[in-house]
């Protein structure tokens, strides 16, 4: 029986992980839950799965939180704070650690859980990238077990040779082939991209996700966070990590072989695949998704990336070619430029603008320490706030 803390219960990684977990009551327990405001969401999570340990933001959420578990007689405990966070995914009754908590906030805990030595299931794409080395040497020196839940690396993991993570170069791996849908965007004409709204940003043609992970999604920087985030999953440099556009998708993605050989993992868009195959790796169980049906869908297309259309995508290349902080300004400033259009402070092409600009201004240095790493972070979105308010609307 594994026990298991999922950070971000709340958030659509957290509600598609209940649902695998539910589905197989002999096999896992819930440990802790947690999530940021949607405190009633947690509470009917907590009445269903009976956790130990409920973790929320503030201790007003706390005592909301407390309230409604005793309306329901449930007895779980309820914490809240950043020092809770760590605490749960470190705690010695868990096995394994569900890391989705969305953007920075996500990084405290999620090293925390590498370091406890834990099996880390990790859709928290912005803890490697901040701080790759950093967070790949707490997994190792730790004897902690990573697994990627992002439907690209999960693809990318099933399709590499079981012991590839010890000795990557012997195995023949040429490159790296991560899909993208596109997103909303694909076809729209780029001068008419300046009028898009948040509302527009977040309708995801294939994907049901969060509004910041949509609006990722839809300038592409979704993509380029996970081409960073390759690299220290799978020791690829830039050079070998390559962009697909593929509209339906059904190839999660794909490795490419000396042979000539290209290996891809297929399967309907549902994140409940990569949850339950990192889950029981390295079994397989019912994930409660449907089977693909290739004679429906018909056609599969694959284009190149348009850097003019995707301009995000282009700048997390150049910031994994700078290395050091580079990865950890990107994402901060991404995180403050995505805050700022929903907000309707900036329009969606002013997105790309902000990060470039504190990109450029930012003298970065090398990710040698977590304090390092936080104050570049914290430079960064300083630098991209200024940038903010010089275009707000």
């Amino acid at each position: 029986m594994q026990r298991i803390t999922i950070l971000g219960a709340t958030g659509s990684i957290g509600v598609s992980t209940l649902d695998v977990l539910a589905r197989h009551p002999d096999k896992y327990s819930v440990y802790a839950l947690t999530a940021h405001s949607r405190v009633e969401e947690l509470a009917a999570q907590c009445a269903q799965f009976r956790p130990q340990r409920a973790v929320v933001k503030d201790a007003a959420g706390a005592a909301r939180l407390s309230a409604l578990l005793r309306e329901r007689g449930v007895h779980t405990e309820v914490e809240y704070g950043e020092e809770a966070l760590v605490s749960v995914a470190s705690a010695p009754e868990v096995d394994t650690v569900m890391a989705a908590i969305v953007g920075a906030a996500g990084l405290a805990p999620s090293i925390a859980a590498a370091r406890a030595g834990k099996k880390v299931l990790l859709a928290n794409k912005e803890a490697l990238v901040m701080s790759g080395q950093l967070f790949m040497d707490a997994v190792e020196h730790n004897g902690a077990t990573l697994l990627p839940i992002d439907s690209e690396h999960n693809a990318i993991f099933q399709c590499l040779p079981a012991d590839y993570a010890r000795a990557p170069r012997a195995h023949g791996v040429t490159r790296i082939l991560l899909t993208a849908s596109g997103g909303p965007f694909l076809n729209r004409a780029v001068e008419t991209l300046g009028n898009v709204t948040p509302e527009e940003a977040c309708k995801h043609p294939n994907w049901s996700m969060g509004r910041k992970i949509s609006v990722d999604s839809a300038t592409m920087m979704n993509k380029g966070l996970e081409v960073i985030e390759a690299h220290w999953l799978f020791g690829a440099s830039a050079q070998q990590i390559e962009v697909v556009i593929h509209p339906q998708s059904v190839i999660h993605s794909m490795v490419s072989y000396d042979d000539g050989s290209v290996l891809a993992q297929l399967g309907n868009p549902d994140m409940r695949t990569p949850i339950a195959n990192a889950l029981a790796f390295p079994e397989r169980i019912d994930s409660g998704v449907a089977q693909l049906d290739l004679t429906r869908i018909g056609t599969l297309q694959f284009h190149k990336p348009d850097f003019a259309r995707f301009p995000c995508l282009a700048l997390a290349f150049e910031a994994l070619e700078e290395g050091g902080c580079a990865p950890a300004v990107l994402n901060a400033a991404n995180e403050v430029a995505v805050e700022a259009f929903l907000d309707r402070r900036i329009g969606f092409r002013d997105i790309d603008r902000v990060i470039a600009e504190a990109m450029h201004t930012i003298d970065c240095v090398p990710a040698s320490s977590m304090d390092a790493v936080l104050a570049q972070d914290a430079q960064a979105r300083e630098a991209a706030l200024r940038v903010v308010r010089s275009l707000a609307r």
